[in-house]
């Protein structure tokens, strides 16, 4: 007859040795399984936002976790620093800003400004999860979220906007209206200018997230 607590230990044991024989790690990154979570820098090579122990989430409010890289190592994208700067911020819409920061390579700029250039070419998430746009780092130069070459690749999260087009943003949108500047926030494409653009762009998110019960929801 088989001792009970014997058999008792020695199954505690056998579940003690599988899961520490397993790496278990959790993020948001590439949720359809199907490699969208590579970023690409033309002096540094591959970026990995969904390595093993990475852990990178995104949130409304900010990004966390460490991003892998080849040749350079782990990039932190929420160092922990008092200095409001630091690290990965999301205003809640996908436009991310702050710097992210290697120990390899320095600081890592998330929302980057060229001088005497109006364009938008931070990085963003779109409404699907995908991320655009370019990050900037000082010793290592751009970083390219999303692309068709060398080969096609990008970066995807589960994450999603999930405010509503209301009537106050087309008021909003109203008064910046073909206005120009870096901080607009009517300025959807991120080109420096509010233009009939961004009202095609606001109009498409109004007919697809039009609030249930407006009268023009269909």
């Amino acid at each position: 007859m088989i001792n009970k607590a014997y058999s008792n230990i020695t199954w505690v044991i056998m579940v003690f040795i599988l899961f520490s024989t397993q790496i278990v790690w959790c993020d948001n990154i590439d949720p359809n399984n199907d490699g969208s979570k590579y970023a690409y820098g033309e002096n540094i090579g591959w970026l990995n936002f969904g390595a093993r122990d990475g852990d990178v989430i995104v949130t409304d409010a900010n990004m966390t976790g460490y991003v892998w890289g080849e040749n350079i190592g782990w990039i932190n994208l929420d160092p922990n620093i008092s200095d409001p700067n630091v690290g990965i911020k999301n205003d809640g819409t996908g436009l991310l800003t702050g710097y992210a920061w290697g120990e390899n390579v320095g600081w890592i700029n998330f929302n980057p400004q060229v001088p005497d250039d109006p364009n938008h070419y931070g990085v963003i998430i779109d409404t699907e999860g995908n991320f655009d746009g370019w990050a900037w780092g000082q010793n290592i130069g751009w970083i390219h979220l999303r692309a068709t070459t060398p080969v096609a690749y990008g970066v995807k999260t589960s994450w999603t906007t999930s405010l509503y087009v209301e009537f106050d943003d087309f008021a909003r949108f109203a008064i910046q209206w073909l206005e120009s500047g870096s901080e607009l926030t009517a300025d959807l494409d991120h080109n420096g200018d509010v233009d009939a653009k961004d009202l095609r762009i606001l109009a498409e998110e109004w007919l697809e997230k039009c609030p249930p019960g407006w009268p023009l929801a269909y």
